[in-house]
C-alpha cells in the first residue's frame, strides 16, 4: 500500500529553503518517492486553510517513507528545511483500491 508524505511549507529564508530544493529529488528517489505535488496553485475549500506552500510526496508503503524520513542522509537536508521556514509534516497510508 503506498504511503504519502504531506507537508505544509511556509519559507523564511529563500536561499536556504532553494539549496534544500536541490537536495531532495535525489534522496526522494532513492527511498523510492517521488514528487506528486510540489508547490503550486491551492484553493481552499474549506475551514479557512491556507497553506502557503505544500508538497506531497508517494512512497511504495509507509517503511519507505519512514527510512527517507529517518535516513542518516536526509538528517542534514531536513535541517536546512527547518532552518528556512515553519513547516508542519505528516505521513498517510494510502488506499489500495
Amino acid at each position: 500500500m503506498p504511503a504519502y508524505m504531506i507537508v505544509e511549507v511556509e519559507t523564511t529564508d529563500e536561499a536556504l529553503m532553494a539549496e534544500y530544493r536541490k537536495h531532495t529529488p535525489g534522496l526522494v528517489a532513492k527511498f523510492g518517492g517521488k514528487f506528486i505535488v510540489r508547490g503550486g496553485k491551492t484553493r481552499t475549500l474549506e475551514g479557512g486553510w491556507s497553506p502557503p506552500r505544500m508538497v506531497v510526496l508517494e512512497f511504495p508503503d509507509m517503511a519507505s517513507a519512514e527510512r527517507f524520513y529517518d535516513s542518516p542522509e536526509y538528517e542534514p537536508v531536513l535541517d536546512m528545511r527547518l532552518r528556512a521556514g515553519k513547516s508542519r509534516a505528516i505521513l498517510v497510508d494510502g488506499h489500495d483500491g
